[in-house]
């Protein structure tokens, strides 16, 4: 399996990236449609997305375990390489923490779990009463809580990637956003 070098990155690095990107500015759409114009039958679309946009995440983070993040293509102030970092770190986390949150605020809220009409987990059903039962109201709803608040860090995260991008195309002229298409770019 190929692995990313300064000139190009690997067909794993790209897939994932934009699997991942797309799909979480998608989702976080999808969920701002749904809250304000009050869509709630998109739930099972919302709920089947983002388990399997979890088991992409859950590779992207394997595969950068394994492969390390990818160097730059120039070498670039210090606070421009600690800000890169940190804007790298929050989305890496914050597209764990996304999907995550909302299955757990799901599946311990009581509430099954299906991915397309597939039950993965059945409801928690109260059996002398009918009734759904959270499985754990604590942790439901911190990760209610955290469903609601990771949203606006991704909001900012993602807005600092993608001028972080144009401003290496535009300004810097140096090939990363070449790389990020999957372009081979020639280092100086």
């Amino acid at each position: 399996m190929q692995t990313d070098t300064t000139s190009k990155l690997s067909h794993t690095t790209l897939a994932l990236h934009w699997i991942v990107g797309l799909t979480m500015i998608g989702m976080l759409a999808l969920g701002i449609i749904m809250e304000e114009f009050d869509m709630k039958y998109l739930m099972p679309w919302h709920k089947s997305i983002g388990i399997l946009i979890f088991a992409f995440v859950i590779a992207r983070v394997l595969w950068r375990i394994k492969n390390g993040w990818p160097k730059p293509v120039n070498q670039y102030k210090s606070y421009e390489q600690l800000l890169s970092k940190l804007v790298h770190w929050v989305l890496i986390v914050s597209t764990v923490l996304m999907p995550l949150s909302g299955i757990l605020m799901s599946y311990m809220g009581g509430n099954g779990l299906e991915m397309f009409g597939l039950e993965l987990a059945g409801r928690n059903i109260d059996a002398a009463t009918g009734e759904k039962v959270a499985r754990n109201k604590a942790l439901a709803g911190l990760a209610h809580s955290t469903h609601g608040i990771v949203p606006t860090v991704l909001y900012v995260a993602i807005a600092l990637h993608v001028v972080g991008a144009f401003k290496h195309h535009i300004v810097d002229k140096d090939g990363t956003l070449k790389r990020m298409i999957g372009k081979k770019v020639d280092i100086k």
